[in-house]
């Protein structure tokens, strides 16, 4: 059974350029430990709730943009290896911090029960 990370997260705007790079790179070692694709989205059409909303969720400010983004293993079990592999990855380690900030991130693993 497949199995997905998703992530919610608020970028300062004028850094894009920065998420864009560190999403690249972010991406390519979550393939190279197994992921079948990663997608990562900035927001264009995300509007702010009354009782809840994407923006609200991150605590997103007016300078910022958010982003969602989601990483489809081909299982949890592969997920799970791949993410114990990526902490130990000296890239990770000498990794520059990521352009958000990272106590609004929001994200979890979610089995998928259907596709179309």
């Amino acid at each position: 059974m497949s199995y997905v990370d998703g992530f919610v997260a608020s970028v300062p705007t004028a850094r894009r350029a920065d998420f864009v790079a560190h999403a690249q790179a972010m991406g390519q070692m979550f393939k190279e430990h197994g992921a079948i694709s990663v997608v990562d989205c900035w927001g264009d059409d995300v509007p702010e709730g009354k009782l809840t909303s994407f923006p609200m969720a991150v605590q997103c400010k007016p300078d910022e943009t958010v982003v969602f983004s989601w990483i489809n293993w081909p299982s949890r079990q592969t997920r799970d290896e791949a993410w114990q592999k990526m902490m130990a990855d000296p890239r990770m380690q000498n990794a520059a911090e990521p352009p958000f900030d990272g106590k609004r991130l929001i994200y979890g693993g979610f089995a998928v029960v259907s596709t179309v």
